[in-house]
């Protein structure tokens, strides 16, 4: 760990804004932004913010629910915002919000939020620690909360359905009305 590294960093240390055009190359098939490019911004913004905030390089270690609630045109200006939401040992949870805005009209939309999991790493590629965070209004204790919630609900998940473990009887109701069929052999 560097020496001069704060034990505790304020959330908006490390928060960053980008605003970048949509341009045709942007597009898919449909002419609206091909959501890999939203992604691929998205990555680039956490790498940034979680690096800012852990003065090491990061990795991805995980996305958690990337829905795309309004498309984004060419032409359009997107912003994307990305804050630490929650800080573990080596770890954090980078929260990220997409809006696009029509230049002639000045129109917004939320386009899409969405939360990254970044892993700091030392000059070795080895997990190292990461300052804590200040939590100073309601709202980033709310944010630091949820975190701590999705990431046991996240566990809940995985172990219910853990193949070792899962019964097909417990569940098969939920398929009575789905387009499925089964056939087990």
């Amino acid at each position: 760990m560097k020496n001069h590294q704060k034990k505790f960093k304020l959330v908006k240390d490390s928060q960053l804004t980008i605003t970048e055009l949509m341009l045709p190359s942007h597009s898919n098939f449909s002419g609206k932004i091909h959501g890999g490019h939203i992604l691929n911004l998205m990555d680039q913004i956490a790498f940034a913010c979680a690096s800012k905030h852990s003065e090491n390089y990061c990795v991805t270690a995980s996305v958690n629910k990337v829905d795309f609630l309004n498309p984004i045109e060419v032409g359009e200006l997107v912003t994307l915002k990305a804050s630490i939401n929650y800080t573990g040992r080596t770890s954090m949870v980078v929260g990220l919000r997409v809006v696009s805005e029509n230049i002639r009209t000045g129109e917004t939309k939320h386009c899409n939020s969405s939360y990254f999991t970044m892993v700091a790493k030392d000059e070795n590629g080895e997990s190292t620690p990461i300052p804590g965070i200040i939590l100073t209004t309601e709202e980033e204790i709310r944010r630091f909360t949820r975190s701590i919630v999705r990431q046991k609900e996240g566990r809940n998940r995985s172990s219910r359905f853990n193949s070792e473990t899962f019964k097909v009887d417990d569940y098969v109701d939920l398929l009575k009305n789905s387009n499925s069929k089964i056939e087990l052999k």
